[in-house]
């Protein structure tokens, strides 16, 4: 009853809102700066939402989800009501202006400059364009399935350093400029992004289970675990043994975890200066275990922002730049397994932390 309702009468903006997950003004605007309204006002003043209005809206947060500029997915969302029943669609897309359309056969920018929804996202690329949105309209489905495929088509790293990390960072900044608003959107937002990287699969075989692991550990304060967690996920697709602690690792459980694991290497997290503990990263560089006569200690990894750059001064401690860079220095390990390079074991140019990211 009450579909056939709906069917005849429409619903109204507040409902139609709730359904796509975002706010009723969203809605208005979207009539007001694209005009995708409803067919029919109730009295000339109120709006009703027919059937193919509702889908017409879907359409627009659909095309928007996946990176396309509102104007272009109002125009092509507005399409689908004058298309007459039954007709199939002609693409998935919106079809692009003629500014941003590439030449025939040639592929769609990689990168466009703003973001059109309030963060402050600067040149990125499409898929993070159209992450923060739905990451704004709270779209839990559209979050998943971005995340999904910008994994597959470009890879771990780089869907974490063009596409997830910018995006998180924008909604960091957008927090901490409003007053406290967005932080659902933040708690969303890491929430798919951790679960993406989870399930991101293996690439390589692993390596024989008798190599020692990868430690790592956010310092004893430091709560941002999502930068570690990307690195867990490119080592596992690597095919590299890794133990995952999470945040704020008490000291005494740090070292228990070194001193039981025997690990080749230990990355300490540390997002700002008051968690960068040195004393404590060279105590876990000085870390010996083994047999008498054949110990070792591991080589220790400063990753984050908070590590100043003198911090990787002493020997066998590195300070990769970034996540790619953390890995490779990390898969060296164990191509190399006679031990780190001579010096301080850092890879060359190794002067930066790898990606913040909250």
């Amino acid at each position: 009853m009450g579909g056939m309702s709906e069917a005849v009468l429409g619903v109204s903006t507040g409902v139609v809102a709730r359904r796509l997950g975002v706010s009723p003004t969203t809605v208005r605007s979207w009539e007001l700066r694209y005009g995708i309204g409803p067919a029919v006002r109730e009295g000339g003043r109120h709006r009703r939402w027919m059937p193919e209005d509702v889908a017409m809206l879907e359409e627009m947060c659909r095309l928007t989800s996946s990176g396309v500029p509102p104007a272009e997915a109002a125009r092509a969302a507005a399409a689908t009501r004058r298309r007459p029943a039954g007709e199939p669609r002609t693409a998935n897309r919106a079809p692009l202006s003629r500014e941003t359309a590439p030449p025939p056969g040639g592929p769609r920018p990689a990168r466009q400059p703003g973001s059109g929804n309030g963060l402050p996202l600067g040149d990125v690329r499409q898929e993070c364009r159209g992450l923060a949105r739905a990451a704004v309209r709270l779209d839990s489905p559209a979050m998943e399935a971005l995340l999904r495929q910008a994994i597959e088509d470009h890879g771990l790293v780089t869907a974490w350093e063009e596409v997830m990390a910018p995006t998180l960072h924008a909604v960091g900044r957008k927090w901490e400029s409003t007053d406290d608003r967005y932080v659902e959107v933040e708690h969303l937002l890491s929430w798919h992004v951790s679960t993406a990287l989870r399930r991101a699969p293996a690439t390589a075989p692993p390596v024989p289970p008798h190599l020692p692991p990868v430690v790592l550990a956010c310092l004893p304060g430091e709560q941002h675990t999502l930068p570690l967690e990307a690195l867990a996920a490119g080592l596992a697709e690597r095919g590299l043994p890794a133990r995952m602690f999470g945040a704020a690792v008490p000291t005494e459980a740090l070292q228990a975890a070194v001193r039981r694991s025997g690990p080749a290497a230990v990355v300490l997290w540390s997002q700002s200066r008051s968690t960068a503990d040195a004393a404590l990263a060279r105590h876990v560089a000085a870390t010996a275990f083994g047999l008498k006569g054949a110990r070792t200690a591991p080589v220790v990894l400063l990753a984050g922002p908070g590590w100043p750059v003198q911090a990787a001064a002493s020997a066998g401690m590195m300070r990769p730049r970034g996540l790619r860079e953390a890995l490779d220095a990390l898969g060296g390990l164990y191509r190399e397994p006679a031990g780190p390079p001579a010096g301080d074991g850092r890879p060359a140019g190794a002067t930066d932390e790898v990606p913040a990211g909250r």
